[in-house]
């Protein structure tokens, strides 16, 4: 499924990855999602969570943006307006 999209927004890990025996899932999504993203899929990681997830994996520079914003980003993406970034557009 993950590499047939054309976009991919991925907010939050599969489970608890700081823990090797509970990896394996996200780990397992963070590899379909470096793949889709070679494979020319358009790749959003949001959320502090994921975030580190693709810093302990060493995928920060193998996905198209990674972003700490996780609610906030959804929210953006939402067409929601963030008081932070309408204060920054006025000026």
């Amino acid at each position: 499924v993950v590499l047939r999209a054309k976009t991919i927004v991925w907010n939050g890990p599969a489970g608890v990855f700081e823990f090797e025996k509970f990896e394996g899932g996200t780990k397992s999504i963070m590899d379909a999602v470096v793949d889709a993203t070679a494979a020319g899929t358009l790749t959003i990681i949001g959320g502090g969570d994921t975030a580190t997830a693709a810093k302990k994996y060493n995928t920060e520079s193998k996905v198209s943006h990674v972003s700490t914003g996780g609610g906030a980003s959804l929210e953006l993406l939402e067409g929601k307006e963030l008081p932070g970034v309408s204060t920054l557009s006025e000026k």
